[in-house]
């Protein structure tokens, strides 16, 4: 699914497993995905600030690179509207870089289409798109496995985590 909007080139560089249930129900308010994973911490213009998440190195990238990157999601549970689903604003993929101070103005412009899955089905979205979650109104599992595809090597020695 990944390349038939990428590329056959495009690989696998980030894989995550969420798992909400009664126990461990968040929510996310409305944000970009701005970081990549990567092997280790190698200084290279342009990108920066760096962040260590799950013991993994995370760097902001150039938002070019962000753009050219899907992300897709693998619904392994069904996710009713009362499961907190994925909502996302629609088109702000397009926007660029979004201020955080900008976030609710571009939320309230582009709409919400809330993301409703049966298990097994897919989602596939530009990475860069405004999304958020809820916590959820009647938790159940609600596992999502998420993979990001990008298409490439990165610059200066800096190397993709992969999968």
């Amino acid at each position: 699914m990944a390349a038939t909007v990428l590329g056959e080139a495009c690989h696998p560089v980030r894989a995550i497993l969420f798992d909400k249930t009664a126990a461990t129900n968040w929510g996310l308010s409305w944000h970009q995905d701005r970081t990549i994973a990567v092997v280790e911490r190698v200084e290279v213009a342009g990108f920066g600030p760096w962040t260590v998440k799950s013991g993994l190195a995370h760097v902001a990238p150039p938002f070019d690179l962000l753009a050219g990157m899907v992300t897709l999601r693998v619904h392994l549970d069904p996710v009713p509207e009362t499961n907190a689903p994925l909502l996302i604003a629609p088109g702000s993929h397009r926007l660029g870089l979004i201020p955080e101070r900008e976030v609710k103005a571009i939320v309230e412009r582009c709409g919400t289409a809330v993301c409703l899955a049966e298990a097994g089905d897919i989602w596939l979205y530009a990475t860069p798109i405004l999304h958020s979650s809820e916590v959820a109104r009647d938790p159940a599992h609600r596992r999502v496995l998420q993979v990001d595809f990008a298409v490439g090597d990165l610059p200066g020695g800096l190397t993709w985590l992969g999968v």
